[in-house]
């Protein structure tokens, strides 16, 4: 056990669970557009429904959203500063089915209409488990380097990714592939012991059957 899984994180208050992990979800999601939104809809479930202003998880989402780490004292006045920057958000509740009781699903929007949906819970102590990236089922914490890989279920898709990285003597921590069928839309989630750099990931982007590939550093 770490001591931080004993004392919590370094964190604006007042909830590990309510506020540095709501922040943690915003950023994931703001990693996986690529840029800060200039529109998010917020969707609360369970016990972040019902508490979220209280506990400050609004603005923890959107400073989150604006790349602000747990420990950013901006994230106090993320909502204003967010207005200002000209992002427009709301906020709602949603019952999800069997969801964790701090659970977030946030859409965002990039400024050339890219849009991502993600769903991730704040599972204590600051830590996350994300869930749902654009309906489909993943799993993984952002703890870790990690690359988040959208590609057509092909054969051989899997090899060439991992090929590359062999190549590059990059060496994988973890390796999850989901998929919504056979042929269809799938997710990589590759958990790396280093750091991929930029020609890399180029090169990872030209490869047979890859739609996208997004480099999530260690939250």
């Amino acid at each position: 056990m770490h001591v931080f899984d004993i004392i919590g994180p370094i964190m604006i208050g007042p909830s590990s669970s309510h506020t540095a992990g709501a922040a943690r979800i915003g950023r994931v999601a703001r990693h996986l557009l690529g840029e800060q939104p200039v529109r998010a809809v917020i969707a609360f479930h369970g016990s972040f429904a019902k508490t979220y202003q209280g506990h400050g998880t609004d603005k923890a989402v959107v400073g989150g959203l604006m790349d602000m780490a747990v420990d950013d004292a901006r994230i106090r006045d993320s909502l204003r500063l967010a207005h200002e920057a000209g992002m427009r958000f709301q906020f709602e509740t949603v019952e999800l089915k069997d969801a964790h009781a701090n659970t977030a699903l946030i859409q965002a929007w990039a400024q050339d209409g890219r849009h991502i949906e993600v769903q991730a819970a704040s599972v204590g102590g600051g830590s996350i488990r994300v869930e749902k990236i654009n309906g489909l089922q993943v799993n993984f914490t952002g703890e870790q380097n990690t690359l988040i890989i959208t590609h057509r279920d092909e054969p051989g898709a899997i090899a060439h990714v991992t090929g590359e990285l062999a190549g590059e003597h990059m060496n994988i921590a973890t390796m999850q592939v989901f998929r919504r069928q056979a042929g269809g839309e799938a997710i990589m989630v590759i958990e790396t012991d280093g750091l991929p750099g930029k020609e890399t990931l180029c090169r990872l982007k030209q490869l047979p059957d890859i739609s996208s590939v997004t480099l999530l550093e260690r939250l």
